[in-house]
């Protein structure tokens, strides 16, 4: 383009905007805390939480208390040392409000601070302090009681002493701004969940958390397990036949690394592998994941080498073989541990792959000396599942040949769309042929592909991939997503990025849809790390007076749209009560002389619907509803999936039990 051609511009000095101290975090909240929904809202309890925990690490700590409190107000105290209060040389202001209200100020920076340090970035006390329409610290030390308040991180007067004090410690209490946040509710469940796992990987330590909310039950758990990570590794066991009765566990430090390792074998098919960096969950692994994969793969082949259990013409064990069945928590101590990204998803540090691979290798090869029955055990385990892993190698080059992966063998069921870019199109797995049919009219063919299972597929959580493969539902699934499965999954051969599954309102609808979710947990999980993964939500009632249709998809909008038509809600529930297998019930009211009249169905199956209804219920992007399935917590979600789908009846039947009286809207 030529200079005379160029359009003007004003972008000089100027057009730079400069924002000052925490100005930046409530402009992009979710740069800091990854998003303003509940996990971002929670996200601040963990850094509040966090800090507390390096005080704990570094000796200084042992008991840490967390309490919801009414209107929406959280308290986080600990027993430290409480944050220095005197002047900071460099801000002018105190430490306490310097910590406040800077960003990437703190004790993680420096050498005085903390030799190990959870909140790598050293934003998370300013950035909830931002995030607040109310925060209150107060610091116990050098015999006083400080206290300094904010709104919206602005500070209301200068750190003063209010008082004496005999103890040393902080307390943090504050209050979410709602006009950041989309959800201001605290769940308890999580917290609970959460703070339980910090006390597991930060043993010796108490955790106290309490619920004092007006509106909910009053609760005080306090957690404490001085084995640490070894306790954590036996709680995921619990109710499961495991290989080795005897915990591995070992700790060791080199170069001011501190590396920690327990593992346990099971009778079961699935992993479980939590690997944490200072005390934070790395869900994508990293550099300790690596080395503990390694030495692991490597002292198992070495040993049944040594022993004779795999001769000379024997293939080594792979890495899929010796994880099968395994339960391992790896937990390292960095004094500068280098993440990606603020969410610390990943371990980076090239040095601490050798240190762990060192450490658990030479631990590990102990173990299995001075155990040889639990290594038989562990052995055994391997060579079975290499035996399956084989048989299911033959299976998946018979079913997944690489012509059908591609495209050219697509599922006679599947109804595929027009277009060829993935990131457009969708995959509807519909339950049912009857209802697949009415999916297949009623779709836009153009970006929206249809396959209907028929029946309940396989309960994967108690097979092994050959079984599965020769699962026709399960194998047509494979195919018509194109990425392969387990190891060899391929998220960039997706044809399809989103996944919806559609069933029907009722226990058979949820069931197959359990079934779909475990299979897709158990081998296609980054299928649902990547958000692919989503549940259709189909309406429970058509409402209709005279010519217009309204539809509920929950009791509730139903009695809304009820009122608002003018019925009597009273009337209508007791009318549908009495009589709910009617396909439609025709309910008059007489409202100021005038008769109102609506037709009630309530929908049991996606068959009920024609396709013209289905569309625009529940397959219009524009209209309908769905739920991205997310996996907070991998621990849980393998704990909840193993018990409700696994072979153990006992703690599926407890489950049931406890939570029977909580189920509204049961319908059978």
């Amino acid at each position: 383009m030529s200079e005379s051609k160029k359009p003007k511009s004003n972008y000089g000095a100027d057009a730079i905007t400069v924002l000052e101290g925490l100005d930046p975090v409530r402009r992009r909240p979710g740069m800091y805390i990854g998003s303003t929904s509940s996990a971002g809202l929670h996200h601040l309890v963990w850094e509040v939480v966090d800090n507390c925990i390096d005080e704990a690490m570094a000796g200084y700590a042992d008991e840490i208390t967390v309490t919801l409190l009414k209107n929406g107000m959280v308290q986080v105290d600990d027993n430290g040392r409480g944050i220095p209060v005197e002047k900071h040389k460099t801000t002018g202001l105190s430490a306490l409000e310097t910590v406040l209200t800077k960003l990437h100020a703190g004790g993680k920076f420096g050498g005085g601070g903390y030799k190990v340090s959870g909140g790598l970035h050293g934003v998370g006390v300013s950035v909830v302090n931002a995030l607040s329409e109310y925060l209150k610290a107060e610091v116990h030390r050098d015999g006083h009681l400080y206290m300094q308040e904010y709104k919206i991180g602005i500070p209301q007067k200068k750190v003063a002493p209010i008082g004496v004090s005999k103890k040393t410690g902080t307390s943090i209490t504050f209050k979410p701004d709602a006009t950041i946040f989309t959800e201001t509710e605290f769940d308890w469940g999580k917290i609970l969940d959460r703070l339980r796992q910090q006390s597991y990987l930060t043993k010796g330590i108490t955790l106290n958390v309490i619920d004092e909310r007006p509106d909910h039950t009053p609760k005080h758990y306090q957690f404490y397990f001085e084995g640490g990570i070894k306790s954590y590794v036996k709680s995921l066991h619990r109710n499961q036949n495991v290989k080795n009765d005897t915990i591995f566990y070992c700790e060791k430090e080199i170069h001011d690394v501190k590396v920690e390792v327990a593992l346990q074998y099971n009778d079961q098919y699935n992993e479980t592998t939590l690997a944490f960096a200072n005390n934070i969950y790395n869900p994508e692994g990293g550099t300790h994941l690596m080395g503990f994969k390694t030495a692991l793969t490597r002292t198992l082949n070495s040993y049944a080498r040594k022993n004779n259990l795999l001769k000379e013409k024997d293939e080594n064990l792979t890495g899929e073989d010796v994880r099968e069945g395994l339960t391992a928590i790896i937990s390292v101590k960095i004094p500068d541990p280098q993440f990606e990204g603020q969410t610390k998803g990943k371990l980076g540090n090239a040095e601490v792959k050798s240190y762990v691979e060192q450490i658990f290798g030479e631990a590990f090869s102990v173990f299995m000396e001075e155990h040889p029955k639990e290594a038989e055990a562990i052995v055994g385990k391997c060579f079975l599942s290499a035996q399956a892993r084989l048989a299911a190698r033959t299976a998946r080059a018979t079913i997944l040949r690489k012509g059908a992966l591609e495209g050219m063998t697509l599922p006679g069921k599947l109804a595929d769309c027009s277009s060829r870019h993935p990131e457009e199109c969708e995959l509807y797995i519909v339950e049912g042929d009857s209802a697949g049919g009415s999916a297949k009219q009623g779709r836009n063919r153009k970006f929206q592909a249809i396959l209907p299972l028929r029946g309940k597929i396989l309960n994967v959580e108690k097979a092994r991939l050959d079984k599965m493969l020769a699962n026709t539902e399960i194998k047509n699934l494979v195919i018509a997503l194109g990425t392969n499965i387990d190891d060899q999954l391929d998220l960039n051969k997706l044809r399809y990025h989103r996944i919806i599954i559609m069933t029907d309102a009722d226990v058979d609808g949820a069931h197959i849809r359990t079934l779909l979710l475990t299979l897709f947990f158990r081998h296609f999980t980054s299928l649902i790390t990547a958000g692919h993964v989503y549940i259709a939500q189909p309406p429970l009632y058509q409402i209709k007076k005279g010519t217009s249709i309204h539809y509920a998809y929950s009791d509730e909008e139903k009695m809304r749209i009820i009122k608002d038509l003018g019925g009597d809600t009273g009337s209508v529930e007791e009318i549908q009560e009495e009589d709910n297998e009617n396909e439609g019930e025709e309910v008059e009211e007489n409202k100021e002389k005038k008769a109102v009249k609506l037709t009630i169905q309530r929908y049991k199956g996606l068959g009920e619907m024609n396709p013209e209804q289905l569309w625009e219920t529940t397959m219009d992007p524009e209209k309908r509803i769905v739920k991205q399935v997310t996996v907070e917590d991998a621990a849980a979600a393998d704990k909840i999936f193993d018990m409700l789908m696994g072979d153990d009846v006992a703690p599926r039947k407890h489950f049931i039990q406890t939570h029977a009286k909580s189920v509204t809207n049961l319908d059978v």
